[in-house]
């Protein structure tokens, strides 16, 4: 049975960076980013937000035919609104998939620091720039903690989400952990 692998999380704590590592050790997974293919829309430097909401139907539909033939999806995406989370998980009850939550955390301060330290040891991913915008724009660290909140309370309404700690720094070891809660 296919799997639908969500990775769930804050801003800045690591869910694109397992992902390309899983998809590295996993050929033939997809790695539905839904910020990666927000950058295939003409003008998403300068709305973000709409990007999304545009690029989001087509995620949806190609999620659905991965699994339909059988292959992994890994979906490295923060929801936190639940009618968002459940077309995800319906996209895997329509092709037959398992849906798999796994929810990256760490304290609410780290959280914060984290996010203000993205992609200081990597490669820059383009839409970095656009997300401490809008973070700035909407209330800078004040939102930061209140997507972790969202996320705090998300969890008890979701009893089959796996909680994993993501230390910074600390990548070998939240993948193992990762890979530990798959099996």
């Amino acid at each position: 049975m296919s799997r639908l692998i969500h990775l769930n999380g804050p801003p800045g704590i690591g869910k694109s960076t397992l992902a390309r590592r899983y998809v590295a050790a996993h050929p033939g997974v997809l790695n539905c980013d839904v910020d990666v293919l927000r950058t295939l829309i003409g003008g998403w430097e300068s709305d973000f937000g709409t990007a999304g909401a545009l690029i989001r139907p087509a995620a949806l539909a190609m999620i659905e035919a991965y699994l339909a033939q059988g292959r992994d999806v890994v979906l490295p995406q923060m929801l936190i609104d639940t009618t968002e989370l459940v077309r995800f998980e319906a996209c895997a009850t329509r092709a037959g998939a398992q849906f798999i939550e796994r929810v990256l955390m760490d304290t609410p301060a780290a959280t914060v620091a984290r996010f203000h330290r993205r992609g200081a040891s990597e490669a820059e991913d383009p839409w970095h720039d656009q997300v401490r915008a809008i973070v700035a724009a909407s209330g800078g660290d004040d939102v930061l903690a209140q997507c972790h909140a969202a996320l705090e309370r998300l969890l008890p309404q979701r009893p089959d989400a796996v909680v994993i700690m993501s230390a910074e720094g600390a990548v070998d070891k939240t993948y193992r952990l990762l890979m530990e809660s798959l099996d």
